[in-house]
């Protein structure tokens, strides 16, 4: 028997002895970032966040951090990494060091647009922890989503979505139960205006309110990262009160893209959420799973885009803020995308066949005046413009939008993207070399790597708002939010169209004129899914309509809609729908200024 046991004892030691050490090092959790940022925009098709170098076309400071080893050896450097621009070769390169040690490749520049890992070749570890830097060497968007050391030298790390998902939430302990962030009345995911307005609302009423938003400012669009003015009027409505929190809210009228950041009011936004206590705000946390029973959702699960640590939030009530209709997508809520049939919805405007076209995402972008003349990089890997036809602009309005169906606005966000930053560094260099007169002392202030997105899901209620009951102008007994702004469905503009086929990246519009009309109640809740609420780009319209609904005003106000109504089915132990079918009288009321709100 002791012969046994010193026999497995033995292979075990010879296993441990022989087992593979990865050493897993996701980027956007380096100890110094430099001036790299974090881009968690493509979560949902990486299962990860990624550092990203935009420096505008002048490189950034290096990233750093420190690596721990169990034991010194001959390692293996895999690099994640893609070419964002393959045209044939993009400008996205960077170069790795080990304690002031150059590797000697560099990476960001493959020709291939695939995520995937890249060998970095081998290297021999002394000491129990090395320095990692990350060097830009262009100042264009490289990037890197991970770097993994392996004493296995024959060990490849997986491409594959679940593989990689598997083998990167192994490495980083993330198969353990996520932190409790405690249970609340109500869980707001999604921090622009729309969930900021109805987790501030909620919690006037008394609620115990949770507010989640994947960034680290509040304020989505009208966030400095994006920078789109608000728009839709707030003083026009039935209900005097509505429009108070979005007031409070509105930071002015800054225009869109304007190159100072303090214009759109990040502090404050964060400073109004925080000055409430009954709010918990988690910023820089990304909702991507759901937990439910049925057809209500008992909890989900975030990971803060920076460290990776995971957080469940349990409650009541859920509000669905995240413009692409995440939650209730998650949850298995109703839903549509793209433009539905004339035949369908009876609507003159709607598209002849139902497809997958929806209005774009923008990047905005802004130069200003200098005292001396600047230069500017070729850019051969970006779009290529001409005399005949390019953007004589010195900054960007809502016109520099790519989407239109030719993308995915959920998938394909980062292609997305980086086509408006093609289009943007091409035509800037354009501009620079060919209109010296006008733009030798312009330089780029400000560019923005975060999409501001229009359309994606729409989450389907009990009543789908049309254009019939816009320019109608019904009158529900359920109307609520009243809305002002025109049916305003962008679409490729003609001569860019003619440039750039199926490539387009700059819009046109026309506006329909519409009187106020207000939006029922029941498109502000899932039809399928019980304890859901939505507001924002994401509610139950149809295509057409929801041209008219998207300003973020508006969603403002939809936001504080949600909040009295969660209050009700707090108070009453109900549903959003339970709501309209026994106690709209007092949701109407309340909206009226009939009811007073309950003190915290």
């Amino acid at each position: 028997m002791n012969k046994i046991i010193l026999t497995l004892f033995l292979s075990l030691l010879a296993f441990c002895a022989s087992a593979q050490n990865h050493i897993f090092v996701e980027t956007e959790s380096f100890e110094d970032k430099g001036g790299w940022v974090i881009d968690q925009q493509s979560f949902v098709v990486m299962g990860s966040s990624y550092l990203m170098a935009h420096g505008m076309g002048r490189p950034v400071k290096d990233a750093s951090t420190t690596v721990k080893f169990l034991k010194p050896g001959k390692y293996k450097m895999w690099v994640r990494t893609k070419d964002w621009a393959p045209f044939p070769k993009g400008p996205g390169k960077f170069e790795i060091s080990l304690d002031g040690k150059k590797v000697d490749q560099v990476f960001g520049s493959s020709g291939s647009d695939a995520w995937k890992w890249y060998d970095g070749g081998e290297t021999d570890i002394k000491t129990g922890s090395v320095k990692l830097w990350i060097k830009d060497l262009t100042g264009f968007n490289g990037r890197c989503d991970a770097i993994l050391f392996t004493d296995d030298l024959k060990f490849t790390p997986p491409n594959d979505f679940e593989a990689l998902t598997t083998f990167r939430k192994k490495l980083l302990n993330l198969t353990d139960k996520p932190a409790d962030a405690g249970r609340f009345d109500m869980v707001v995911v999604g921090g622009g205006i729309a969930g900021t307005c109805a987790a501030i609302s909620a919690a006037r009423m008394g609620l115990k309110v949770a507010l989640i938003q994947d960034r680290p400012v509040l304020g989505g669009n009208n966030s400095s990262e994006i920078r789109v003015h608000l728009m839709g009027d707030v003083d026009k409505n039935h209900y005097p009160k509505l429009g108070r929190i979005v007031r409070e809210m509105d930071n002015g009228d800054p225009g869109n893209g304007n190159p100072d950041a303090k214009e759109y009011g990040d502090a404050r936004k964060i400073s109004i959420v925080k000055a409430e206590p009954n709010i918990s705000l988690f910023l820089n946390t990304h909702v991507y799973k759901v937990e439910k029973e049925n057809d209500i959702i008992t909890a989900v699960v975030g990971r803060d885009i920076a460290t990776n640590k995971e957080m469940r939030f349990t409650g009541s009530f859920f509000s669905d803020c995240t413009g692409d209709g995440t939650i209730g997508y998650l949850a298995g809520a109703e839903f549509r995308m793209g433009r539905e049939s004339k035949a369908e919805t009876g609507e003159s405007l709607a598209a002849e066949k139902a497809d997958d076209f929806t209005l774009g995402t923008s990047n905005l972008w802004a130069s200003l005046e200098r005292d001396t003349v600047s230069s500017f990089p070729e850019t051969p890997w970006a779009i290529q413009f001409s005399d005949e036809y390019h953007i004589d602009e010195p900054k960007a309005d809502w016109q520099w939008e790519t989407g239109f169906g030719n993308f995915n606005t959920i998938t394909d966000a980062e292609k997305i993207r980086d086509h408006n930053l093609r289009a943007i560094y091409g035509n800037w260099s354009y501009l620079k070399k060919n209109k010296a007169a006008k733009y030798a002392k312009r330089e780029l202030a400000w560019v923005a790597y975060i999409g501001g997105k229009r359309e994606s899901r729409r989450i389907i209620g009990d009543h789908i708002l049309n254009q019939m009951d816009i320019q109608e102008g019904k009158f529900y007994p359920d109307g609520s939010v009243t809305a002002t702004w025109t049916i305003d469905l962008h679409f490729p503009d003609a001569k860019n169209s003619k440039y750039f086929e199926g490539q387009e990246f700059f819009a046109g519009t026309k506006h329909i004129k519409v009187a106020p009309y207000t939006i029922p109640y029941r498109c502000l809740y899932s039809k399928n899914i019980q304890n859901l609420f939505v507001a924002g780009r994401n509610i139950s319209t149809t295509h057409v309509a929801f041209g008219s609904t998207r300003v973020m005003r508006t969603c403002g106000m939809m936001g504080e809609v949600v909040g009295f109504a969660a209050y009700l089915t707090t108070k009453y132990k109900t549903t959003p729908r339970g709501v309209y079918q026994d106690h709209l009288p007092e949701l109407m009321s309340i909206l009226k200024g009939e009811t007073l709100a309950p003190q915290p």
